[in-house]
């Protein structure tokens, strides 16, 4: 039973489609095959017997022709590693074919094939070989077990047809070697290299085949484009100029011996690099999107056969390198980028013919505010460029075309600046924001005191940006000031947009907020604590019903909670703190919660 393995394909064909390849019908010329020669062929006849007149060579016997071979075909190759090796001859399933494998040095050691195949194709197949059948025909009559192999062996392949006319075959090698050698399982010295190696080129270009030997008397070309090689009428030279993908092969005789070479040449469509148009761009980019420059270099090339790259010199262009990415980074000023387009084909088919222009226009530049304030109290406001650019366009949504306007109602004003040059223009659209701003008001003032630490927080109702002073110091961010000295002070509200200020006159001072005037050693007088940091106090005291009952200075020692001798009842009092303020006017203190119980 035939296994089944994993096949590597090997397609032994590059760069010419269809070709029908060189034809040997002899052993004593059989064509060599290796990693990168195409291998397709036909047969016509069997040229002369290599069998000698024998009936049979392993499966093989003689046919109606009176030979083993009808139309024949020869091949060799040398094995360059060690493993599985197996091969698939494709053709049409109307044909029948047989081959036979030969381990042989020469034609003259063939001995019995290795493999050998002649069944008839009744089944109407269109592969035979050795491995497995790559269509995933099980137990393919016309299938032989892989074959194992070890480097530096040598084999002749023998293709067989027994039909006049046929329409061709291609073979493909497979299995393990090709798995591990894929570049090297079959080994290219036995092919005569007079010619070089198969080569690829731009259809703009020739390729001269030097065939040159000292010793040579005669030469000979020969090409096949397709339907066998033919030969070349009047090239008797050593050298051959051409300009179409063919196979080339030369016959060069000499005294001792005839060489034949062969070469496979392919040409490949060279690209043209249309004119690309200059470019200008605004500074305000980050990038400029050279991948929209790609359809006017390609023109009417597609991009799936061609390749277009940037770049800053053109040794760079010409040599490939250093290509620009096509989110390219812009700078200012002007600079020549070269243009390559590539054949993806064939790398070396390029055009560098063309190149562009990339200047990089400067944006109107914004030297003016975008957001003012309009204080409550004034008429208007100046906004945008108070000192025009000659070089710039103004225009705003109200349709004045100067470089500022005058505003009297808060919102926000949008101004086109515009740059020209050359016929090319950057503009910059600046939304100007105004914002009404309100002057400052004092509300309250919370004073927390009779404590180490005196705290006093000003209270605003009134929406802006603010800043706060205590007396002379240091304006501040925050409403809050600690460790606030007892006595008259100065808070300030400023506003940060220069909307004017406002102060208010407060008195850090402390009085308990009840007393007990029952004879024991507790709280037995009521009075101002701090009374005597301010100038000529005076505290009056009064009942519920507005009646003076007390009056004291900073002299007094306290209120006892008598009047004329006779002692009051328990109940809330309150009182009122005057005193010379700094503009040397009497004022009455503020933000004192001014009540206080007698407790009894």
């Amino acid at each position: 039973m035939k296994r089944a393995t994993l096949l590597l394909w090997v397609p032994l064909l590059f760069g010419i489609q269809t070709v029908i390849g060189q034809i040997s019908p002899d052993c004593s010329e059989a064509i060599p095959i290796c990693n990168n020669t195409p291998v397709n062929g036909g047969t016509n006849d069997y040229g002369i017997d290599d069998f000698n007149g024998a009936a049979k060579s392993g499966c093989l016997e003689t046919s109606l022709s009176g030979f083993i071979e009808d139309n024949s075909a020869w091949y060799k190759f040398r094995t360059s590693a060690a493993g599985q090796l197996g091969f698939n001859i494709s053709f049409d399933a109307s044909e029948d074919w047989d081959f036979a494998l030969y381990k042989a040095i020469d034609c003259a050691s063939l001995g019995e094939p290795v493999r050998c195949n002649f069944f008839d194709n009744r089944d109407d197949l269109t592969h035979m070989g050795v491995g497995v059948d790559p269509t995933g025909t099980v137990e393919s009559l016309l299938y032989d077990d892989w074959l194992d192999v070890t480097a530096g062996e040598d084999y002749y392949i023998l293709i067989n047809n027994y039909s006049n006319s046929n329409s061709g075959f291609s073979i493909q090698f497979s299995g393990s070697i090709f798995e591990s050698n894929p570049s090297n399982a079959l080994d290219c010295s036995i092919i005569t290299n007079l010619l070089g190696p198969p080569l690829i080129a731009c259809d703009n270009e020739d390729v001269i085949l030097d065939a040159t030997k000292t010793e040579a008397l005669q030469y000979e070309w020969f090409s096949d484009t397709g339907s066998g090689f033919m030969a070349i009428s009047g090239q008797t030279g050593p050298t051959l100029n051409v300009n179409l993908s063919a196979f080339y092969r030369v016959k060069v005789s000499t005294p001792s011996e005839i060489i034949f070479s062969d070469v496979q040449i392919g040409f490949t469509t060279a690209p043209t690099t249309f004119v690309v148009a200059d470019e200008a761009i605004c500074s305000e980019l980050v990038f400029f999107d050279l991948f929209q420059k790609d359809q006017e270099a390609l023109g009417n090339q597609s991009g799936s056969d061609f390749a277009v790259s940037y770049h800053s010199a053109i040794a760079d262009a010409v040599d490939g390198v250093g290509a620009l990415s096509k989110e390219y980074p812009i700078k200012a000023g002007m600079e020549t980028i070269y243009v390559r387009t590539t054949s993806l084909a064939n790398s070396q088919c390029f055009d560098v013919s063309q190149q562009f222009k990339l200047k990089v226009l400067q944006n109107p530049e914004i030297t003016f505010s975008t957001e003012l304030f309009l204080c409550e109290n004034s008429t208007s406001v100046v906004i945008g460029e108070l000192n025009a650019n000659a070089s710039y366009t103004y225009s705003w949504g109200s349709g004045a075309t100067t470089s500022n306007i005058q505003v009297d109602e808060g919102g926000t004003y949008v101004l086109t600046m515009t740059y020209e040059e050359n016929g090319f223009s950057c503009e910059r659209i600046v939304p100007i924001t105004v914002v009404i701003s309100k002057i400052p008001a004092i509300t309250d003032v919370i004073i927390e005191d009779v404590q180490n630490n005196n705290t006093v927080t000003v209270i605003t109702d009134v929406e802006g940006q603010f800043e706060y002073q205590l007396d002379d110091g240091p304006f501040q961010v925050g409403n809050i000031f600690s460790n606030v000295l007892p006595g008259g002070h100065v808070l300030t509200i400023n506003d940060l947009n220069g909307c004017g200020s406002v102060s208010e006159s407060i008195v850090v001072v402390g009085f308990p907020k009840f007393f007990t005037p029952n004879g024991d050693p507790f709280n037995n007088e009521w009075k101002i604590v701090g009374i005597e940091t301010l100038q000529d106090p005076v505290v009056f005291i009064y009942d519920r019903y507005g009646k003076l009952l007390q009056q004291m200075t900073k002299d007094s020692m306290g209120w006892n909670g008598e009047v004329n001798g006779k002692s009051l009842p328990s109940s809330d009092y309150w009182f009122k703190l005057t005193y010379i303020d700094a503009r040397g006017q009497r004022a009455t203190a503020k933000y004192i919660e001014s009540h206080f119980s007698l407790k009894r």
